[in-house]
């Protein structure tokens, strides 16, 4: 019997990861599609879409999915048409949050949006309501390994980065908009492979949240959130070392 519940757990994690991958690829898939319709099939000229496949590959995404999802968005393979949308609200302990969204249907993705704002005591708001609060980056993260730390930061800072911080095992690279693409072009031909390069809004100054009910109110809301096949990625400008912002 004991061994019947071990398999019964070992299946059921594997199927909440599998469940977990395929919400991933759903989100990765839409944003490969955007970036063809708004910049083209080939990679070598649209750095969205490079960007967007190297996270594809990074999560192993297949590369079928990859080639589908190309396909839909240069108008090969009929579907769904994604807009990108952002919504900007607050969460409990006036905690800043941006939701930043693909969807096929603006009324669904709004309407689940404020329900998971309203349902743990934040409230949606208007644009422009927190975003001022944020910076917009570009951010690469590198596995240290034996690199030289000063010889990889004279690297990127001649690549164009704005920043490199060390945390941990990697190097953390920060970039204006405009400069991202760049370095993540000088930086790949310089061999170097990434854990993370994507555009993020990063928090100007962070809030401490102390009350331990409004921590679980935040982070159950931010996991909802997150959970929305319409929604890319989260960020807020709480203080928790156990929170992500994807």
């Amino acid at each position: 019997m004991s061994g019947h519940n071990k398999w019964s757990s070992i299946k059921d994690k594997k199927g909440k990861e599998d469940a977990k991958r395929g919400k991933i690829f759903t989100k990765i898939a839409r944003m490969i599609s955007v970036a063809v319709r708004e910049g083209g099939p080939d990679p070598d000229y649209n750095p969205s879409l490079k960007s967007a496949i190297e996270k594809a590959k990074a999560e192993n995404m297949p590369n079928d999915n990859i080639q589908r999802a190309i396909k839909k968005g240069s108008g090969e393979d009929s579907g769904a048409s994604y807009e990108k949308i952002i919504y900007e609200g607050y969460g409990p302990e006036g905690v800043a949050v941006i939701v930043n969204c693909l969807t096929d249907n603006r009324n669904r993705t709004a309407a689940d949006i404020r329900h998971a704002f309203d349902k743990f005591g934040g409230n949606l708001g208007q644009n422009g309501s927190v975003i001022f609060m944020f910076d917009h980056k570009g951010v690469l993260t590198i596995d240290k390994n034996d690199k030289d730390e000063e010889e990889f930061m004279l690297e990127a800072i001649d690549a164009g980065a704005e920043d490199v911080q060390m945390e941990e095992d990697l190097f953390v690279v920060t970039t204006s908009m405009d400069d991202f693409a760049k370095v993540r072009d000088n930086l790949l031909e310089n061999g170097y492979e990434f854990h993370t390069a994507d555009l993020f809004y990063l928090p100007q100054n962070e809030i401490a949240v102390e009350d331990p009910e409004a921590q679980k109110k935040l982070q159950k809301m931010i996991d909802m959130l997150e959970d929305n096949d319409d929604v890319q990625s989260v960020f807020h400008n709480w203080q928790n070392e156990d929170s992500e912002n994807e």
